[in-house]
């Protein structure tokens, strides 16, 4: 073992040493983080274990792991009580939006000037809508809630009222014009209050600069001043601490 991955295997468990040292992770939290990806692979879930040499007591070692570095990642960073009350609404109602996408910023702002002198949408996202989905059927992307589109688009489509049409919006797909047409509530949202704590984690996570988390793991591995006593490992920790560049688990 020392041979093929001592280095490694030292660096993971200092890490998760210096991190648990500073940050509370319980056993409840990674039961609830490991059923909730067990629910997500459903049937895949062994042949995902399988294929990446893990038991389920590994897997959870690694989720515990995961979850120390987001509790990193995103300390001090602050989400109001106003945010996670929009978050809230935002994942309780769905919409029913058609767009046209375009490749660049004069052709998104050529078509919603046609737009905006009573063009038709679906003609024009038949005439110059790049998405091959959408662009047959009028821009139409039918029903989708909060998460299922990219950032970007979501901020604009769930700022709209029903029937506005939005300024062009720039995604990594391109420039999208976007409409919605209808509104509807998710049937049988759990509380605010069930919800909360983890709505406030994905915030947070949002929010957090993630190039901060490697160099943060570097300064806790110095400060701890780690002695390692075997000789063929001593120099296990200087890629961290002077490349500073820390090995992500694989999840």
């Amino acid at each position: 073992m020392k041979t093929s991955v001592g280095d490694q295997a030292i660096q993971i468990l200092m890490i998760e040493k210096v991190l648990a040292d500073k940050y509370e992770v319980t056993d409840d939290e990674v039961e609830a983080e490991f059923k909730k990806n067990k629910e997500e692979m459903g049937d895949t879930f062994d042949q995902f274990l399988e294929q990446n040499n893990q038991t389920e007591e590994s897997y959870k070692k690694v989720i515990r792991l995961n979850l120390l570095q987001e509790k990193a990642l995103t300390d001090g960073v602050e989400v109001t009580d106003e945010e996670i009350q929009q978050q809230y609404e935002r994942q309780g109602t769905e919409l029913n939006a058609r767009h046209i996408l375009v490749a660049d910023q004069e052709t998104a702002d050529k078509v919603k000037k046609e737009l905006d002198e009573g063009g038709d949408f679906a003609k024009l996202a038949e005439e110059y809508s790049t998405d091959p989905g959408s662009a047959a059927n009028g821009g139409g992307l039918d029903w989708f809630g909060a998460g299922a589109m990219v950032p970007e688009f979501e901020e604009a489509a769930f700022a709209l009222e029903v029937d506005e049409i939005s300024e062009p919006v720039q995604s990594q797909h391109g420039f999208h014009i976007i409409q919605v047409t209808e509104k509807r509530q998710v049937e049988d949202q759990p509380a605010l209050e069930d919800q909360k704590e983890q709505i406030r984690s994905d915030l947070a996570m949002a929010k957090a600069d993630q190039a901060a988390l490697v160099p943060k793991i570097a300064e806790m591995l110095k400060d701890a001043k780690v002695d390692i006593k075997d000789e063929d490992l001593k120099g296990a920790l200087d890629e961290i601490i002077n490349a500073e560049a820390a090995p992500a688990p694989t999840q």
